[in-house]
C-alpha cells in the first residue's frame, strides 16, 4: 500500500555466516536499513544471533522472514551442517510477532533472482532465444543448494529443494574411485560431500593420498592454517599447483554434470542458475569448456541441455 511505512527483519542463514538485515518498506519498495553478519557456528543458535542483532536496533519489526540452509518443514527446519534446530514460532515468540517466515535459503535466493538485473549475471550458455519455462538454482558454499522455479505462465514461482544430498552418480573410472574413498569416510555419499566447499577438500585428499600428485611442504601448511577449500581454489586459479589444479578441474566437472542432472529433473527450460559463494570465485575455470560439456553430456538429452540458458549470479 502506498505510504505504508513496514520495518521487516529478513535473515540468510548459512552453515558458514548468518547474514541478518532491517528493510524499510515503504510503498513496497524495500530499502537496507542496516546489516549484520555473524559467525554461525560461534553461536548456540538462531535465536541467540537474533537477540544479539535486535538488541542493537532497539526497534521493533512488522514482520521477520528467514532463509535457513536445509529442509523446512511445519515452520521448523533442522540444519544439516550446524546443530541447530531453528523454529519459527519461537522467534516469533522472541520477536514478539504474531508468525515468522521460515523458508529455505535456495528458495529465498530463487525469489531474488527476478529483483537481479543483467549486470548481476555472467552467461555460461546464450541457450535459445527467448526460452522460457521452469528454472533451476544450484549453490554450492558450505553446502549444496538446490530450488526450482516453476513457470506459472507469467512469471516463476520458486519451490525449494534437497536434491544436494541425493546420491552421488560417478561418470567414469576416477569418479567410481573417489566414490569408493569417500565410502570409507561417510555412510551415504552425497553430491554435497563433492560438490560444496568440503567438497572441494574431498577431491583435493582424494587425489593426494591415491598418489596423483605430490603435496609441498609450504602446501600442507596453508591447508593446515588457513581454510582449505579457499586454499585449495585460489592455487589452483594460481597454477601454484598441480594437485590443486587437478581438484578444481575435477570439481567443475562435477558441478556442471550436477547442473545438468538438475535441469532436467525440473525441466528448467527457462534457464539454469549457478549461484552461491563459490561461483563468483572460480569464474574463470566455469567459463572454460569443462563445465557445459559436462552438463550437455547426456546423451540423447544433449540437444534439450544445449538450449538452455545457463548463467552465474554475481549479486
Amino acid at each position: 500500500m502506498e505510504g505504508v511505512r513496514r520495518l521487516i527483519l529478513a535473515g540468510d542463514i548459512g552453515g558458514t555466516n548468518s547474514r541478518l538485515a532491517v528493510f524499510d518498506v515503504e510503498g513496497g519498495h524495500p530499502k537496507p536499513v542496516t546489516e549484520g553478519t555473524f559467525p554461525s557456528r560461534a553461536h548456540q543458535g538462531l535465536n541467540e544471533i537474533v537477540a544479539k542483532f535486535t538488541a542493537e536496533q532497539n526497534q521493533s519489526f512488522d514482520g521477520a522472514c528467514f532463509g535457513v540452509a536445509g529442509p523446512v518443514k511445519r515452520g521448523r527446519s533442522e540444519t544439516p551442517n550446524l546443530p541447530w534446530v531453528v523454529d519459527a514460532g519461537q522467534l516469533a515468540s522472541q520477536l514478539g510477532l504474531e508468525t515468522v517466515l521460515l523458508i529455505n535459503d535456495l528458495e529465498a535466493n530463487a525469489h531474488g533472482i527476478a529483483a537481479l538485473e543483467p549486470k548481476d549475471f555472467i552467461t555460461l550458455n546464450d541457450g535459445e532465444r527467448d526460452a522460457y519455462g521452469n528454472a533451476a538454482l544450484i549453490s554450492p558454499g558450505t553446502g549444496l543448494g538446490e530450488a526450482g522455479l516453476r513457470w506459472e505462465g507469467d512469471h516463476h514461482r520458486p519451490f525449494p529443494s534437497e536434491g544436494g544430498h541425493a546420491d552421488f552418480a560417478p561418470r567414469n573410472e576416477v569418479e567410481i574411485e573417489l566414490l569408493r574413498y569417500l565410502l570409507t569416510q561417510f555412510e551415504s555419499v552425497s553430491y554435497e560431500r563433492v560438490l560444496s566447499g568440503p567438497g572441494l577438500h574431498n577431491i583435493y585428499k582424494f587425489l593426494r593420498d591415491t598418489g596423483r600428485g605430490d603435496e609441498p611442504a609450504w602446501l600442507a601448511e596453508r591447508l593446515r592454517e588457513e581454510d582449505p577449500p579457499a586454499v585449495i581454489s585460489s592455487v589452483a586459479l594460481e597454477g601454484g599447483c598441480d594437485l590443486c589444479a587437478q581438484a578444481m578441474d575435477l570439481f567443475v566437472s562435477v558441478h556442471g554434470a550436477e547442473a545438468g542432472n538438475l535441469a532436467l529433473k525440473v525441466l528448467a527450460t527457462g534457464g539454469v542458475f549457478v549461484g552461491g559463494g563459490i561461483a563468483p570465485k572460480i569464474l574463470p575455470k566455469l567459463k572454460a569448456p569443462a563445465f557445459m560439456r559436462a552438463f550437455t553430456a547426456k546423451g540423447r538429452m544433449r540437444p534439450l541441455l544445449e538450449a538452455i540458458p545457463v548463467k552465474v549470479i554475481l549479486n
